[in-house]
């Protein structure tokens, strides 16, 4: 087999290298595509430490990596989901390193109309089982606030509607601007700081958070969680003026009160001053004219009680006489009552004397002793004899009785616990005892021989 000669080629006009291709690639894609929707299915959805989201967005053709970075997830409104379909806004960013190319996501929502409201509906469920819209959370509106901060555009009509308003009502009225964004991505943040920072001024009695009229996405803002919780959080009553009568967002059932217009919100937030002084007129003439009822009603009863207080005097004068004469009436028949008592008393006194039993009763006495004496002398007379016979009895008694041989120096031996006495020593053995009895008391003793 004959080969052919190889044919020489010419180098070309122009060589890249890789590097060079995909700069120029990612400037012309880059450049082109800075700002792109794309819809289609989430796959692959994995979210790491860092904070970011990365997932691939795929239809029946094709697939698209895309990453979602940690600082633009707090501005979105819904959370990916796997197999969700979604329409997603970004920018197509090219990674030299790896020749590959990716969408960076500034903004999603699901495909489908209704995005929006479906998102309303899904935070106003979540806020209200909070408590958020509870209505014991709302404040009554002050009757005349010192001052009225104002959340709002510091250009367009709003404010100068709102101005316009309460200076025609209250002339010298006191407002207090906070100028922030009422649309786009930055807006939600803005309002909410500033409702924070007017509130923790506390030289404002309301506050007035509003904006004109729009479409909902323009109003979206106000829908937003962190501005509906700053307003949920204030304790300065906060009046919501956003839209239309006909526009409703979260912030207006956050709010104390919800205005139907910016208009009507400085109508709320201010009375008009000339009726305020046309009614202060009305009561302080009102209340002139009770006082001088009321002064002179008390006059009145003054007047009465005065007259009434005289006769309980002169009352008080005779019933105070009245009880000095029983005084002294009760004073004389009571001297009186004594001294009959005491009259009375010494004539009992005397036949009481005449009558007295005590000389009687001395005469008996005395015969009662003269007749105990001769009782005695005459019981010694009769007792003498017998007295003498009886001492002689007991000295023969005492002759023949065995104590008074005991006294002697004698006495009775026996067995312990017997009575016969003992008369022979053979009756006795070594080592028994022998109790024997003497004059005063006995003893035992023990045999030893």
């Amino acid at each position: 087999m004959i080969r052919a000669p190889p044919i020489a080629m010419a180098p070309p006009p122009t060589l890249l290298t890789v590097t060079e291709f995909t700069r120029l690639l990612q400037e012309v894609v880059e450049e082109r595509f800075s700002e792109v929707w794309v819809g289609g299915e989430v796959s692959s959805l994995r979210r790491v430490a860092s904070g970011h989201t990365y997932f691939t967005v795929k239809d029946a053709g094709a697939a698209l990596a895309c990453a979602l970075f940690r600082y633009q997830q707090k501005y979105q409104r819904f959370e990916l989901a796997e197999g969700e379909a979604v329409a997603l806004k970004g920018r197509v960013s090219v990674y030299p390193p790896r020749g590959t190319y990716q969408l960076v996501v500034d903004y999603f929502e699901p495909l489908g109309g209704g995005a929006l409201a479906a998102a309303f509906d899904a935070l106003k469920r979540k806020l209200e089982q909070e408590g958020l819209f509870d209505p014991g959370r709302k404040q009554p509106l002050p009757l005349l606030p010192r001052r009225v901060g104002i959340v709002t555009s510091p250009t367009g009509a709003v404010i100068r509607d709102i101005i316009q308003v309460a200076t025609a009502r209250f002339p010298n009225c006191q407002l207090l601007l906070a100028p922030v964004r009422v649309q786009g991505a930055e807006a939600a943040a803005e309002i909410a700081a500033a409702i924070a920072r007017l509130d923790r001024r506390g030289d404002c009695d309301v506050l007035i958070v509003g904006r004109g009229g729009g479409s909902m996405e323009d109003l979206w803002p106000f829908n937003e969680e962190v501005v509906v919780r700053a307003v949920a959080a204030a304790t300065t009553p906060i009046i919501s003026a956003v839209g239309h009568e006909t526009d409703f967002t979260l912030c207006d059932f956050a709010a104390d009160v919800r205005a139907a217009t910016p208009s009507n919100a400085a109508e709320l937030a201010f009375p008009v001053k000339a009726e305020l002084l046309t009614l202060l007129a009305q009561r302080s003439r009102s209340l002139d004219l009770a006082l001088r009822r009321r002064l002179d009603y008390l006059a009145q009863r003054l007047d009465t009680a005065g007259r009434i207080l005289g006769q309980q005097r002169r009352r008080f004068r005779d019933q105070r006489e009245h009880i000095a004469r029983q005084r002294f009436d009760l004073a004389a028949a009571t001297v009186a009552g004594i001294g009959r008592r005491r009259e009375e008393l010494g004539r009992l006194a005397t036949r009481l004397e005449r009558h007295s039993p005590r000389a009687r009763l001395a005469s008996h006495q005395a015969r009662l002793a003269g007749g105990a004496s001769r009782l005695v002398h005459a019981g010694a007379t009769l007792t003498t004899p017998h007295h003498h016979a009886l001492r002689r009895l007991a000295e023969t008694l005492d002759a023949v009785s065995p104590l008074a041989v005991f006294r002697r120096g004698y006495c009775i031996a026996t067995r312990p616990g017997e009575a016969a006495p003992l008369t022979r020593s053979a009756d006795l053995a070594p080592g028994d005892p022998v109790e024997l009895r003497l004059a005063e008391g006995r003893a035992v003793l023990r045999v030893e021989g």
